[in-house]
């Protein structure tokens, strides 16, 4: 311990937790991947059975094995897409659906251990309390959102709900970036006095909800499987705007259950936040910012460059699962960048 700290227990207490939180903040960031991988990889519907207390024991022999089989080929998604798949195929994708159970669970152990000890020790403050307890009731409800998208592939058609995939991507975005915000003020402090003009932070601000608007976009792609259409970049179809746009009544539904409409929403959006991003960087860098933010800035810049190559290559070579993968990690990290330039435009100290 630092003698600053010696002299101020209470931000190194909230130090502590800080980096605790962000430690939650990566296994939430890794299970946002992990999902990811599972969608794609055709795991999802593998485990048609879920007990929360003894279920993180997998099979353990040949005889259990077969029994978890024998539940799976009873499922819809066995009997309609995967008929005649063997034990060995089953594993591959038991274990993705499995990973990605016990990884939440996870989560919410090295979440509550260590904040009932924070607890006990008298390390955390009162205000800071509702906070932890609102990240951990959401994460509870993270996983019973899962098991409920699970559901929705599990009774006759053996597809996930969009709807229900992209609530379930949605809240753990929300929770992610709920922890990153907290964490940052635990690390740095919350004391205003940036020196940076209203209005960038502002934009910054929005930028951070478009960036979230266009992950949940991504979401429809996925449960629509809409990736796999229109593989070609700019056009669609060899035109800007798909004929078929608004082919469905009443229109509303095609922004969600159109998959010409879904991927073109996705398209705009993400066009729309990278230019915001590089308008954002050409207006800031002419400004006199803290080096701190000037650096994020070019962060922020990168990371967009980064996710609009890995999108419009997971397009064109048709969704491949490594580039679809990092593509939807490279939507979090972006969204991180934000997050964290947002607060560093709040918060840091002015420049001198």
């Amino acid at each position: 311990m630092s003698n600053n700290e010696k002299r101020n227990p209470e931000r190194a207490h909230n130090r502590r937790i800080a980096a605790w939180l962000f430690v939650c903040c990566l296994m939430v960031y890794a299970m946002v991947i992990l999902g990811g991988a599972t969608r794609l990889t055709g795991s999802g519907l593998s485990m048609v059975e879920w007990d929360p207390i003894f279920g993180i024991v997998p099979p353990l022999d040949q005889d259990t094995w077969e029994e978890t089989f024998a539940l799976y080929r009873q499922s819809p998604e066995y009997q309609k897409i995967n008929i005649g798949m063997d034990l060995a195929g089953f594993k591959n994708i038991y274990w993705y659906e499995y990973s990605h159970r016990v990884l939440g669970r996870t989560i919410g152990t090295v979440f509550l251990l260590p904040f009932l000890f924070f607890l006990a020790r008298g390390w955390i403050q009162r205000p800071l309390i509702p906070k932890l307890i609102t990240m951990f009731v959401l994460g509870g409800l993270q996983g019973l959102l899962g098991w409920y998208m699970v559901k929705s592939g599990l009774v006759d058609n053996p597809h996930v709900s969009q709807y229900r995939l992209t609530a379930h991507l949605g809240l753990a975005v929300m929770i992610y970036a709920y922890m990153l915000h907290v964490a940052l003020g635990l690390w740095y402090g919350d004391q205003h006095g940036a020196d940076v003009p209203a209005v960038l932070r502002r934009a910054t601000s929005l930028l951070g909800g478009a960036v979230f608007i266009t992950i949940l976009s991504g979401g429809f792609v996925a449960g629509l499987k809409a990736g796999f259409a229109y593989n070609t970049f700019p056009l669609m179809d060899g035109h800007w705007i798909p004929e078929v746009i608004f082919m469905q009544e009443p229109r509303w539904r095609n922004f969600f259950e159109n998959i010409a409409t879904v991927q073109f929403s996705h398209r705009v959006l993400a066009t729309l936040v990278f230019f915001s991003v590089v308008t954002l960087w050409l207006v800031s860098i002419r400004q006199s910012l803290p080096a701190i933010v000037r650096n994020g800035l070019y962060g922020l810049l990168a990371a967009a460059l980064l996710q609009v190559t890995l999108g419009i290559s997971t397009l064109l070579l048709h969704v491949p699962i490594p580039l679809a993968v990092a593509h939807q990690a490279g939507a979090v990290l972006l969204l991180t960048v934000v997050i964290y330039v947002r607060h560093r435009m709040i918060y840091t100290a002015p420049a001198p």
